[in-house]
């Protein structure tokens, strides 16, 4: 099944995502939504936030960047009850859109390595290193589990000028390829 992506102006995509364990309602059915509802909206990631679900679960494929960054070509992970320990590296700014923001583009801030703790679909454990670009997307993903979006890292005078635009995307004054759900 395909989910309607929720856009800017939805209340959970502001809630901090409640843990989950192997005995989740439907787990591998909805996991199996997740991969669909990413691929169908040309997604890299996608944060169940997104789709309604307010749990700690998020889905990955790195292949779509593959030719820019060949270490992401078998990058294809879930990541569930993440939790960033530990962040290093530089700080580095790169472009980032979303799913849930669409049309909107902006430079964030990101530091390039992060340790994280998290299971995987099999509720194994899981604590590493990740670096680049995989840290990039891991830590936007991420953050949808905290309830941030990535508008909020943005300099604040760039989120002043963004308000408008903001404004009219909870409003549903966009086009886009795939399924949204607006604000109520």
């Amino acid at each position: 099944m395909i989910y309607p992506i929720v856009v800017f102006g939805s209340p959970g995509l502001r809630k901090v995502a409640k843990e989950i364990d192997k005995e989740y309602p439907s787990f591998d059915k909805f996991l199996t939504d997740m991969w669909e509802t990413m691929y169908y909206s040309d997604g890299l990631g996608l944060a169940a936030p997104q789709v309604g679900k307010s749990i700690r679960l998020f889905v990955i494929d790195g292949a779509p960047l593959e030719e820019d960054h060949p270490n992401l070509k078998d990058f294809k992970k879930v990541f569930i009850n993440a939790k960033i320990k530990e962040y290093a590296g530089e700080d580095i700014p790169m472009n980032e859109g979303c799913l849930s923001i669409p049309l909107l583009r902006e430079d964030v801030v990101r530091p390039s390595k992060i340790r994280m703790e998290y299971y995987d679909e099999n509720f194994n454990f899981h604590d590493e290193w990740f670096d680049g670009m995989a840290a990039r997307v891991i830590q936007h993903e991420y953050d949808h589990t905290e309830g941030i979006l990535f508008t909020d890292k943005v300099a604040p005078i760039k989120k002043r000028l963004l308000k408008g635009k903001l404004q009219s995307i909870s409003k549903g004054k966009f086009k886009v390829d795939y399924k949204v759900r607006l604000p109520k």
